[in-house]
């Protein structure tokens, strides 16, 4: 598609933004469906003036909003949506008309690779092990769009875990606990729960052999996600396809969330294989 004045434009807005797959996904999903747009990366340091920048271009349509900036854009936009103002981050920005509405699909993509992935929600027990961004974007759509019926948050950041939990509490109808993430916690935990959800960095490249969960405490009646995407199968996730779980890879989850990001902005269905295709070509 060549670039010429009608081309509209979209980007991911972080600092660092270098290392964004986004850029590759997201381009070739357009060049998919033969639509006169582009992805670009843009490191921004002023959220602010980057925003009220980006309102001045006639043919800015979206971004995606990365680290450091999930939590101090909102400010600058006409809307936040429901969920994404609950969790108090959105990594996705659309434009329409002028008016700029935030989105967090981190927290639609994880239930979405969780729906995919065959693994029911509703009335169900759900672990999830940390409580930073990831945990409360997965926290906040359990609630919203669920239906599941109890949510345990295991977590070593007491500080933070409670929080998280005691607003989840306040502001959901989930029956939500909390406790100190150890073996002692995961073992009384783990045997009647039906879903855990893995939402740390441990297991992460480069240290692929580390997991916070005993291979001894999976479960065959468990389905077991991990947010963690390289490498494509962590140390829980080779344990629990051993325990005989249902697993869902990090990847979906990424993946998810960027066919959700391209699905608000376009109002197309996403060439998901297209996508899919991409994103794992940088990890072979």
């Amino acid at each position: 598609m060549e670039i010429n004045t009608h081309t509209q434009l979209y980007g991911v807005i972080g600092n660092p933004v270098e290392h964004s797959l986004s850029p590759a996904i997201h381009n070739a999903a357009f060049r998919k469906l033969g639509l006169n747009c582009v992805y670009l990366a843009w490191k921004v340091e002023a959220i602010g003036e980057a925003i009220k920048g980006l309102r001045a271009l006639g043919n800015f349509r979206g971004a995606s909003v990365t680290i450091p900036h999930k939590v101090s854009a909102m400010p600058f936009l006409d809307h936040v949506e429901t969920t994404a103002r609950q969790i108090g981050a959105i990594n996705t920005i659309v434009a329409e008309k002028g008016r700029l509405t935030g989105y967090n699909t981190d927290a639609t993509g994880a239930l979405r690779a969780l729906k995919e992935g065959g693994v029911v929600l509703k009335e169900r027990h759900v672990v999830i092990l940390g409580s930073g961004g990831a945990a409360r974007a997965i926290a906040f759509a359990l609630a919203a769009e669920s239906g599941a019926d109890k949510l345990t948050l295991l977590g070593v950041d007491d500080k933070e875990r409670t929080a998280l939990a005691a607003e989840a509490r306040s502001k959901t109808a989930l029956t939500v606990e909390d406790f100190h993430l150890d073996e002692a916690t995961l073992g009384r935990t783990l045997p009647e729960a039906q879903v855990l959800i893995h939402c740390t960095p441990i297991g992460m490249f480069p240290k692929v052999g580390a997991t916070c969960v005993p291979a001894s405490l999976l479960h065959a009646g468990l389905a077991v996600m991990d947010i963690v995407y390289n490498p494509r199968e962590t140390q829980l996730l080779k344990d629990a396809t051993r325990a005989g779980c249902k697993t869902i890879p990090g990847l979906e989850m990424f993946l998810n969330q960027a066919v959700t990001q391209f699905e608000l902005w376009t109002n197309q269905p996403a060439p998901v294989e297209v996508m899919r295709t991409v994103l794992e070509s940088q990890f072979r």
